[in-house]
């Protein structure tokens, strides 16, 4: 059985929406897998409210989403997610990020789901949510069989990295907004990467921009091809895409990218990749 990945929103720090950017798209972080009929979602930006609109014509009643970090541009589109007004909806919703903190959900009633920023509160929210604060260092199980590695990243406030491995053995690691210190080998990331049979990477900045955004905590795509190569990863989606990169640039870069390591590529909001 076929693992499937779908990729909702690409692209960092705010959504875009211009001409220029109608390729790869401009929906923020949301990567949707699929094996079995069991949903694991990968951050809730913009483009969460695409797929909670296939998760309703489907009928699907249940999910899982897995919070890299409270950012906005991860969490922007969990308002607009149709199905938690949904009384026949569950979701179970993960992080590490809260965890030595308040928990997500005094996170989310106390600064999402505020009359400040949004008109309804949590507490009126249909949906069945079950919240998880993990610990970074604990490893999880889901259905029995479906295995999840977390690992901390270095990103200002914090944030995780993620390996999901599913029961057919297929695995995708999630590194979304980590930086790297040039010249050293981050071994949480590497952990992560792994053997994976898609990695989905930070890949931000240029080499020539990293140099003036250091401390922004965000990666490069030339990083996320060395460390994906030296993990022995067998494919790389660069993601997170800088919100002034129109499609002309990413094409590049990704032509600059493939000729170094053919099993890369731009990831693209609507993109579908099938895993074994």
């Amino acid at each position: 059985m076929s693992t499937i990945v779908e990729f909702w929103g690409v692209r960092g720090s705010i959504p875009v929406s211009s001409p220029l950017y109608t390729y790869f798209g401009g929906h923020t972080s949301c990567v949707s897998v699929t094996h079995d009929q069991n949903i694991f979602i990968f951050d809730a930006g913009t483009g969460l409210r695409d797929l909670g609109k296939k998760l309703k014509e489907k009928n699907i009643n249940q999910a899982t989403l897995i919070l890299s970090h409270m950012h906005f541009d991860h969490i922007l589109g969990l308002p607009f997610f149709e199905p938690i007004w949904d009384s026949n909806f569950q979701l179970t919703l993960l992080s590490s990020h809260c965890y030595e903190k308040e928990g997500i959900k005094e996170f989310l009633k106390n600064y999402i789901f505020n009359d400040l920023l949004f008109p309804v509160k949590l507490d009126q929210v249909s949906a069945k949510i079950n919240y998880i604060d993990c610990p970074p260092s604990e490893n999880l199980t889901f259905f029995e069989d479906y295995h999840l590695k977390i690992a901390p990243l270095n990103h200002p406030g914090g944030g995780y990295g993620y390996q999901l491995r599913c029961p057919s053995g297929s695995s995708i690691a999630y590194i979304s907004d980590t930086e790297h210190t040039p010249g050293d080998d981050d071994l949480e990331v590497l952990k992560l990467m792994q053997g994976a049979d898609l990695v989905i990477y930070d890949a931000m900045y240029t080499e020539e921009q990293f140099s003036q955004k250091r401390g922004w905590g965000h990666s490069t795509w030339a990083e996320g091809l060395r460390l994906a190569q030296k993990a022995q990863a067998k494919r790389l989606a660069l993601y997170h895409h800088n919100p002034n990169h129109t499609d002309d640039i990413l094409l590049k870069i990704e032509e600059d990218a493939k000729k170094i390591w053919s099993s890369c590529f731009m990831a693209r909001q609507g993109m579908e990749i099938f895993l074994p």
